[in-house]
């Protein structure tokens, strides 16, 4: 029994530091393109004829027992490029509250994911801003057909002894060809 508390309790911490050490931990506005730049390169000269966005449910907050007890969960929200020729631009990532209410927005301006590269935003499970109905929006374009992003959302987090963890995957709100 000891032990396995033990295990318990160095597994947390380990999870902690590996969170802390990963690069998305420090994802603002502004950050992805010092944090991610070995997936980014230079923005397409050529006219970007298609864009598209995704709306990706999240959930930094969690009711549970009847709406008694609260579980806050870490929130890791990807961004693949499935190309594998095209840059991807991202022209916005925002974050919203239950409300409805912009919490935080991720780009100063559009970027552009290499193919097949990925960026990452990072929300930390004591960050409960975005609530129980959270949601992140996904802006994007590229110059020509492409392979449709992948964007999902992990969640983890814990309530006593329980550990959880989810995906929610972002789902096309639009698609516009130019």
């Amino acid at each position: 029994m000891c032990h396995s508390r033990g295990r318990s309790l160095l597994f947390a911490i380990l999870a902690a530091l590996s969170i802390l050490n990963c690069p998305a931990a420090f994802a603002q506005a502004g950050a992805i393109e010092q944090n991610f730049a070995p997936s980014l390169t230079a923005l397409p000269a050529e006219n970007l004829a298609i864009s598209g966005a995704f709306y990706v449910p999240v959930y930094s907050s969690v009711s549970m027992s009847q709406g008694k007890l609260r579980a806050d969960f870490s929130v890791t929200l990807s961004i693949h490029n499935a190309s594998e020729t095209r840059p991807l631009v991202l022209k916005r990532i925002a974050y919203f509250d239950t409300s409805g209410k912009l919490v935080e927005s991720y780009l100063k301006s559009p970027v552009a994911l290499k193919a097949f590269a990925t960026v990452e935003v990072f929300i930390a499970a004591n960050d409960v801003r975005g609530g129980t109905g959270a949601n992140f929006v996904v802006d994007w374009a590229a110059t020509g057909d492409i392979a449709e992003p992948a964007v999902e959302a992990l969640m983890v987090g814990g309530v006593g002894a329980g550990h959880y963890a989810f995906i929610s995957q972002g789902r096309p709100i639009r698609i516009i060809k130019n």
